[in-house]
Formats: structure tokens, sequence, C-alpha cells
């Protein structure tokens, strides 16, 4: 079961990472709608990144 859980904290990682550099390049743009479009590239970071960590506690948790 924990790496059920592992496999799903990388792909959380990946998610983060994606989302990371779509905000940033999204935020370097100038359009005001571009900037509401990075703020939410973000929001979806640092919820890959609360998954991530859940993930990896269960797989600690469920490591035998």
């Amino acid at each position: 079961m924990d790496k059920i859980f592992f496999i799903a904290a990388l792909i959380s990682m990946g998610g983060v990472v994606v989302s990371l550099f779509r905000g940033i390049l999204t935020m370097g743009k100038n359009a005001e709608k571009d900037h509401r479009a990075g703020n939410r590239m973000m929001r979806m970071r640092v919820l890959f990144q609360g998954l991530a960590v859940a993930f990896l506690f269960l797989a600690y948790l469920t490591k035998r």
C-alpha cells in the first residue's frame, strides 16, 4: 500500500513542477487576464504540494 501512496506523491510532485512553471510564465505576461490565470496556477501549485505531503505521510504510515 505504501508504494501506491508513494507513486501518488510522485505524480503530485510532477503537478507541482508543471503548475509552478506555467504560473511563472503566465505571470510574466503583461495582460490583466494573464495575471489572474497565473494566480490560479499558483493556487493549484499549493494544492499539489499539499497532496504530495499528504501522500508521503500516508506512505510513511502504511510502511511495514
